[in-house]
């Protein structure tokens, strides 16, 4: 007996997306079954694991397995397990709607894709797998009930943007799949689903490494005797997979393809891996490893909450499938799956924080993984670059967290640069290669911050170094703000900000024949640097000539040991409280509107009474000033509308 059927509609991106799905997104339609034995895999992993935490537990766990049911009239292809189940909460949540979050940004991402393989790449980065069953079959039923209930839900979908869904009384545990499928096409021979060899050479291509049993009753035709006899048919249960660990198996009897396969299947990604890692430790720690590096960053690669962490198992026993403790947070975007050999089956993730052979084994990890990447960087470069422009920003994090490798993470990073920029951008340099093109008697690696490298070139910081032939990294990544103060030195050249404290970039002949002139122009200025100091207390703790500006009129530089705005900012983001500083104004003493200024002030100075209306010219010309810097680095004046009001003043007295 079954209570009332609801018809729902589903979630109005979801709906969108399926019917971009439905029409043909995917242009390999075979990747269906891939996606539902991975499902039902993952739910035979879970219940597996359940029953070791709770062992109260009433759930059948004899003969975990996993059966396809192939019917020819009508067309209908059945995949089920005996795994863990759903309720009908979370049928609703998984499969009514997209509970993930991006799936705007999916839909928009496919509308505009170009190339097939360009969409299955999308799709594999949102994990909407399950909505591929709409390619094949124009009518879907999931029958699922959750091990140690005893009720149980039906869900039904003809993909026109609704569902039905249903408490029934009586079903299996587990979860089954039942696809009504499209018409056969006399065209289309290669996509017959309900041929036993085709549903044989899916399993063998996408699915043998699986560790569960897939089954799938075959009928055996023998002839009939010369007498005339009807020929016979039996019914047998075919195994249709190895069920063979992949990692566990020597390298040279697995083929790239098949590492390809379980990549895919443990990722749920539609495209190959960038590169594979397969690794093993013997003595006192043993373990199997079989890591994979993608090709593409998933869209919640900065999401907090997103699940991150290798595949954990013990004696090739499914354990956990986001073990973090076995892998930094800085290499996130690593999959695979690790299993060790001396641990016992029921742990905890606080056991794991503790454990030894976990820290031992997240050690080596770590350092096979970048030097994976310093090979990569050496010998396929255009993989290199493909790795770093989607994890970069990511593997920079593990220059602040992780000190014990922050030398081989200095050695495998790249950055743009003023050098590698004079091309259009598209260039990028390691520190070594910035070393090595450093000038005669340079001593340190200069460096600017900010939102873009096209908005770092014209940043009046960069004026004297590029005119002098000084090279600047471009740091662009907002983690570029933070890890710098994390880093005092590459090969014994300390790192400079071009935005911080003094520079000076003349050499010894050069500081030796500008001495007098430089010590004229502080005489020059020095009433009027007096006089800007005053006039802006508020704003910067000093003002002084700069000897970095070659075309702008004024530059805003954060002292030595001072915080910059932009890291001020994500410390506010963050929670943290963090003192406002000021910073200091920078004159460019050879700049028509600083000797104008000068002139200006020397002209009244001496009797600021008699001329007061003048001097309150000045000193709005001051805050001028002070404004164009902070627009010349990105930032926007305190007051926006006090300044547009001071420059429409000025402007409407040009004209």
């Amino acid at each position: 007996m079954s209570t009332r059927v609801e018809q729902l509609e589903f979630q109005a991106e979801a709906r969108q997306l399926l019917e971009l799905l439905i029409h043909s997104v995917y242009s390999d339609k075979d990747s269906f079954l891939r996606e539902l034995i991975s499902n039902a895999s993952d739910a035979l992993d879970k219940l597996r694991l359940e029953t070791l935490r709770n062992k109260d537990l009433t759930a059948d766990t004899s003969d975990l397995h996993i059966d396809i049911e192939v019917v020819r009239d009508p067309r209908t292809l059945i995949v089920r397990d005996n795994g863990i189940g759903m309720t009908h909460e979370e049928v609703v949540d998984l499969i009514g709607t997209l509970a993930k979050s991006g799936t705007a940004q999916l839909r928009q991402q496919l509308q505009d894709a170009q190339r097939a393989d360009a969409t299955e790449d999308l799709i594999g980065q949102f994990g909407v797998g399950f909505y591929s069953t709409f390619m094949v079959a124009d009518k879907v039923e999931l029958l699922t009930r959750k091990a140690g209930e005893s009720g149980a839900t039906r869900w039904v979908s003809t993909g026109d943007g609704t569902y039905t869904i249903e408490s029934v009384d009586d079903a299996p545990q587990g979860t089954s799949v039942t696809l009504h499928l499209k018409p056969e096409d006399a065209e289309d021979q290669l996509h017959d689903y309900t041929a036993d060899r085709k549903i044989r050479e899916l399993v063998k291509k996408y699915s043998d490494f699986i560790a569960w049993p897939i089954r799938m009753q075959v009928e055996q035709h023998s002839p009939g005797g010369e007498d005339g006899a009807p020929d016979t048919v039996t019914v047998e249960t075919h195994t249709l997979n190895s069920m063979k660990a992949l990692w566990a198996k020597p390298k040279n009897e697995v083929s790239e393809e098949e590492y390809h396969e379980f990549y895919k299947h443990i990722a749920h990604a539609w495209e190959d891996p960038l590169t594979v890692i397969s690794m093993r430790g013997e003595g006192s720690f043993e373990y199997q490893a079989l890591l994979f590096i993608p090709p593409h960053a998933p869209f919640d690669l900065f999401t907090r909450d997103a699940r991150t962490g290798v595949q954990l198992y013990i004696k090739r026993v499914f354990v956990m499938g986001d073990c973090e403790e076995l892998m930094p947070r800085y290499l996130r975007f690593v999959k695979g799956v690790v299993d060790a050999q001396g641990m016992s089956l029921n742990v905890s993730r606080e056991i794991l924080q503790q454990d030894r052979q976990v820290t031992a084994i997240r050690r080596r990890l770590t350092k096979k993984v970048l030097s994976t990447i310093a090979e990569l960087q050496t010998g396929k470069p255009e993989d290199y670059r493909t790795l770093w422009t989607q994890f970069g920003a990511v593997l920079k994090e593990g220059l602040m967290s992780d000190l014990d490798n922050q030398h081989t993470l200095l050695q495998v990073s790249s950055f743009s640069s003023t050098f590698s920029d004079a091309d259009g951008g598209e260039g990028l340099t390691t520190l070594a290669q910035y070393v090595e093109r450093m000038k005669e008697g340079q001593e340190q690696i200069f460096y600017a911050t900010g939102p873009s490298a096209d908005q770092l070139m014209k940043s009046p910081h960069l004026e004297a170094f590029k005119a002098k032939g000084y090279e600047v990294l471009l740091l662009t990544d907002p983690v570029d703000e933070i890890w710098v103060s994390s880093v005092p030195e590459f090969d014994g050249k300390p790192l400079q900000s071009v935005a911080k404290g003094e520079v000076d970039l003349d050499s010894d002949e050069d500081k030796a024949a500008h001495e007098a002139e430089r010590e004229a122009q502080k005489q020059e200025f020095a009433d009027l640097l007096l006089w800007l100091k005053e006039t802006l207390a508020e704003r910067v703790s000093d003002v002084r000539l700069s000897s970095r500006l070659t075309d702008s009129p004024a530059c805003l530089i954060t002292p030595t040991f001072g915080i910059t705005p932009a890291l001020a900012r994500m410390y506010r983001a963050s929670g943290q409280v963090v003192p406002t500083g000021k910073r200091i104004l920078e004159l460019n003493p050879s700049h028509p509107v600083v000797t104008g200024l000068r002139q200006a002030y020397a002209a009244e100075k001496d009797d600021p009474k008699e001329s007061a209306p003048q001097m309150r010219r000045l000193a709005e010309n001051a805050e001028l000033l002070y404004g164009t810097a902070l627009i010349a680095e990105g930032e926007i004046p305190e007051d926006p509308a006090k300044f547009a009001g001071l420059l429409a003043d000025r402007l409407a007295q040009a004209v």
